[in-house]
């Protein structure tokens, strides 16, 4: 049992991260959804979507439009309508793909589009569907430096790779090349649309990026596309709207549930980030059919984030130790263990357990319990964290990634997806707790994501120490060799969740996938600066995620 708390101290100096304040205060909060304008969106795009159908059907007559058809019902985000279908149609392209690329005589474009969206899709293609393109010498033909549209795909396509496989490796450094150099000799004579979209690419190739932020900029670009559908068009941006009025609608409760909790004004020293925590939720689950899911991820990653902020930047150790000890009992009798601020939180997580833990007459209590543990995990993986600053301790770079890959929360977040899904239980669960290929690389992927972005604001507020430092103090390099060599990790660590995705696995392709978007969605939150913390990095996509509809 932790020792009793009567009070807040106010003799012990506290740290303080000055964190800037919330871009958008309670602003989401007030939003409300109108029956009637979802309801005519759900008309049109209803309509629309039966002669979109007939489209895709129509393409199955060869493999090239096929293909090409699904990329773009990907690329404009409404592929979720059609997913048996879809599915149906990549297994037998991949089934026949031997057959085909046998007997065609196809160009670069076509091998590397049907290369990325069959792997996108789980289907593993051999990598030697690019060795056509190359010469006796080994190198890629020079006859393809012109080929802008070939380039491109070849680009995007080489970001499925995975490990060992070299002409992969060799396809981005080519591909690159020559699009930064067709950039700089064509800038005038490229139109606008062509110039960027390579542009884009090049900044962030369609695998790694985040699936409704990718749907906003392709949007864009189809729309001035000389072979552009404009049904199709329609269709997708009619789509896109609607969904943005779900997604806003979603943000609003979260946003309410958040200011309810009073948290905002009682733990002025944590971070207030309801809103970009959402957008996380949404990167991860874009899906319609998976808002539950989304509203729970929100709040346990804003709950997550608060507790990492109390162990971080503000709670003594022997609070840190209290809380620890109060929250395996998990049980509201512990709370007098706690000073007064610990209690305010304590009990906001303990009320967020109880909105599921009766849930469908009970049957969703083992979910709970599950997410119980979970979070209990990651208080004691916070505690050593806590330790180790309070006793001066750099840990060796792997004691270090083993405890941190705990608090990245993937697995306290994977538990409150499983508590808005009705068909996941104990068998996904268990899945998850056996650390399978792609869960345990996007834990390391995270968790060293995050410390490029953050090592520098971290131990300029005295944090325990980074993936960078533990680097540094263990090889002896400096912090930019350091930060160098966990870049190279990161890009190897995206093959192994690649080649993970891929292979064949006893839970739902949603699951796998849900792992692959969390991966995604580091990148992009910590691509330039840590968004959790700067969120003013993050208020352009907000506007356009859910307050700019896109123009028919």
């Amino acid at each position: 049992m932790g020792t009793k708390v009567e009070n807040d101290r106010a003799d012990v100096a506290r740290r303080s991260a000055k964190f800037p304040p919330t871009v958008w205060g309670f602003t989401f909060a007030s939003f409300s959804l109108q029956d009637s304008e979802i309801e005519s969106y759900n008309k049109e795009v209803e309509q629309l979507k039966l002669k979109v159908k007939e489209m895709l059907m129509m393409s199955t007559q060869e493999i090239t439009k096929n293909i090409e058809f699904i990329n773009l019902l990907c690329r404009l985000g409404v592929s979720y309508h059609f997913e048996t279908e879809i599915k149906h149609q990549l297994s037998h392209i991949f089934t026949n793909l031997p057959d085909f690329l046998q007997k065609n005589d196809y160009d670069l474009h076509t091998a590397a589009l049907l290369f990325r969206v069959l792997r996108q899709h789980g289907h593993k293609v051999p990598s030697d569907i690019f060795e056509k393109f190359k010469e006796k010498d080994g190198e890629f033909s020079g006859t393809l430096t012109s080929d802008v549209k070939g380039l491109l795909s070849l680009y995007e396509a080489s970001f499925v790779s995975v490990n060992g496989e070299d002409i992969l490796n060799e396809a981005s450094k080519f591909s690159k090349k020559y699009l930064e150099r067709y950039l700089d000799n064509n800038s005038e004579q490229t139109s606008p649309y062509i110039e960027y979209h390579i542009r884009y690419s090049l900044e962030c190739p369609n695998h790694t990026g985040m699936e409704r932020v990718e749907t906003t900029q392709f949007i864009s670009y189809y729309r001035q596309h000389d072979s552009m559908n404009p049904l199709l068009l329609k269709f997708a941006v009619l789509d896109y709207n609607r969904l943005q009025l779900l997604y806003r609608h979603e943000l609003a409760l979260v946003s309410k549930w958040w200011k309810e909790s009073k948290l905002p004004e009682t733990l002025t020293y944590a971070r207030d980030r309801i809103v970009e925590v959402y957008v996380w939720a949404l990167g991860c689950l874009p899906g319609p059919k998976y808002s539950l899911s989304r509203l729970l991820i929100a709040k346990y990653t804003q709950m997550a984030m608060t507790v990492d902020d109390t162990y971080d930047v503000y709670g003594t150790l022997d609070e840190l130790e209290s809380f620890t000890a109060a929250f395996e009992r998990c049980n509201i009798n512990a709370i007098d263990e706690l000073p007064h601020y610990m209690k305010a939180l304590y009990k906001v997580i303990l009320e967020l357990f109880g909105e599921t833990q009766n849930d469908n007459n009970g049957e969703s209590s083992y979910k709970t319990s599950y997410a119980k543990e979970m979070f209990k995990e990651l208080t004691r993986a916070d505690l050593v964290e806590a330790r180790w600053f309070d006793n001066g301790y750099v840990p060796r770079f792997d004691e270090y990634l083993r405890n941190a890959m705990i608090t990245t929360t993937s697995e306290l977040l994977i538990a409150a997806l499983f508590l808005g899904l009705k068909d996941a239980g104990m068998k996904e669960m268990i899945w998850v707790r056996e650390s399978p290929k792609i869960v345990k690389a996007t834990q390391k992927l995270v968790r060293l994501y995050d410390d490029v972005a953050t090592h520098e604001e971290e131990q300029k507020r005295g944090d325990c120490p980074s993936a960078v430092e533990c680097y540094m103090n263990e090889y002896g390099v400096t912090k930019e060799e350091a930060t160098e060599e966990i870049k190279k990790m990161i890009r190897n660590i995206w093959k192994e969740i690649n080649e993970g995705y891929m292979e064949e696995s006893r839970v739902s392709r949603s699951i796998v996938e849900y792992f692959l978007n969390f991966a995604r969605m580091s990148n992009f939150v910590y691509r330039i600066r840590d968004a959790y913390t700067y969120s003013t990095n993050l208020k352009d996509y907000v506007l356009k995620l859910f307050l700019e509809p896109l123009p028919l």
